[in-house]
């Protein structure tokens, strides 16, 4: 067989089939949104559009499960970044501070989501990790081109560990996190922080991060039809995030380019059945190679987006407890 015949093949193929059966709950839950492919439709239509979050909302609605976090309290803020003033969340565990804080950048490629489209995340992790998490938003594409949001999520750093005091935080221990492209910038500003000599972040939780701007890798080829993230949507995403095609070298795009050397510890995840798979794997091999220490778990049956689900997919709750318990040995760990 011819590899073109090869590729045809695995991009014709549906790798929902592979789902775990929680995660294909919600995948049909997601399909009876009825979401128009995000490639076909004008920035402003893809905003408005329901999320996978939704779908997981749906399936705990059907159960009678609320998505409230008992114990954790929230409260909006504003933080000074690149772009103006940007949006940001807190969330306090209950009980006597300091706490640890953990910096969460959310994913949307960039150009889509939000704060409340991705509040599970932060909301269930505080009380597991028992920690404060901060959810700093981000100026978006294409009205902030690249590198934008990476000026932003510098920013937040800054902000986060010059005011951690002031909201019940430990300066000494922070952590960062990211979904997706928040995983790419999470990853960024541990760089950045090392490049600027800056106080060092006590770990990093990367979620299927998008470390490559090679959309030819195995899982894009395996996962090409893949939902609620397909190779389609990413390109989509490039082209309204860069201002530049050049841009598609940066490292701050292509993490396998970056100097990963001198990095806190770094606990990647990713799922199976997602285009940023392969992503995941080559980020751990660089880091590992480079001398930082890094735990890499996948968890075939899921798809892109599935870490927040934890209430509804079996998977996620697995994966947020990792996240938590290594986020814990870390804060324990700190100097």
């Amino acid at each position: 067989m011819s590899v073109i015949q090869t590729v045809r093949d695995l991009i014709g193929l549906d790798p929902s089939t592979r789902a775990d059966p929680d995660m294909a709950r919600v995948l049909e839950a997601l399909a009876g949104l009825k979401i128009k492919p995000i490639e076909t439709c004008s920035v402003e239509e893809a905003r408005a559009q329901p999320t996978a979050a939704d779908a997981a909302a749906a399936v705990m609605t059907a159960d009678g499960i609320s998505p409230e976090v008992p114990g954790v309290t929230v409260r909006d803020v504003t933080y000074p970044a690149a772009t103006g003033n940007c949006a940001a969340r807190i969330y306090t565990p209950s009980g006597d501070g300091p706490f640890p804080v953990v910096l969460y950048f959310r994913g949307g490629g960039f150009v889509i989501g939000s704060l409340d489209a991705y509040d599970a995340t932060p909301r269930a992790m505080a009380a597991q990790a028992n920690a404060i998490f901060v959810s700093a938003d981000y100026g978006m594409a294409p009205e902030h081109k690249f590198p934008a949001p990476h000026d932003d999520a510098f920013a937040a750093y800054r902000w986060v560990t010059e005011n951690a005091q002031s909201f019940g935080g430990d300066p000494a221990r922070i952590a960062l996190m990211g979904e997706s492209a928040g995983g790419n910038l999470a990853a960024n500003v541990a760089i950045d922080a090392r490049d600027h000599g800056l106080q060092a972040p006590v770990a990093q939780i990367l979620i299927y991060p998008l470390a490559s701007t090679n959309l030819m890798q195995a899982s894009d080829l395996q996962n090409a039809n893949a939902k609620p993230l397909n190779v389609s949507m990413l390109t989509w995403f490039m082209d309204k995030l860069l201002a530049n095609p050049s841009d598609m070298k940066s490292p701050l795009l292509n993490l396998l380019a970056a100097d990963l050397r001198d990095l806190p510890p770094a606990t990647i995840i990713n799922a199976g059945i997602d285009p940023l798979e392969s992503d995941g794997e080559k980020l751990a091999k660089r880091m590992r190679d480079a001398g930082t220490r890094v735990t890499n778990t996948i968890y075939p049956g899921a798809t892109h987006e599935f870490f927040g689900m934890s209430r509804v997919v079996k998977a996620a709750a697995e994966a947020q407890a990792l996240a938590a318990s290594n986020l814990r040995v870390a804060f324990d760990t700190a100097d």
